[in-house]
């Protein structure tokens, strides 16, 4: 059994931007050291984002593109091989670390906020 790390007050989770954004393109990052594709998501009115994701076990870069997804869009940008990352997009993690992307269950404006 995992233990949950760490409480967070009400005012912690405020601070967390969770928004839905659509994948607009997605090809494989081959300088990423584990498998990843490198990815580009419309956050509608918060703009274009840049990430990767290691989701290469259960998805072709084919049949993403064009879905919502989930994502942290206010993390600073971080350095992922020659890619900067702009967000962090969310997934559940398998007992063989794979990783299944957290959709919205319904179509939403790209940009919508999780909360």
């Amino acid at each position: 059994m995992e233990i949950i790390k760490e409480e967070l007050t009400w005012n912690d989770f405020l601070k967390v931007e969770i928004r839905v954004g659509t994948i607009i393109s997605a090809e494989k990052f081959e300088e990423a050291r584990n498998p990843a594709y490198k990815m580009m998501v419309d956050f509608g009115d918060f703009g274009m984002k840049k990430t990767s994701a290691q989701i290469t076990k259960l998805y072709t870069p084919e049949e993403i593109v064009g879905k919502q997804v989930v994502a942290v869009v206010n993390f600073p940008p971080k350095q992922i091989a020659n890619l900067m990352s702009e967000c962090l997009v969310l997934g559940a993690v398998g007992e063989q670390n794979e990783v299944t992307l957290i959709q919205s269950e319904r179509k939403v404006p790209n940009g919508t906020r999780i909360g």
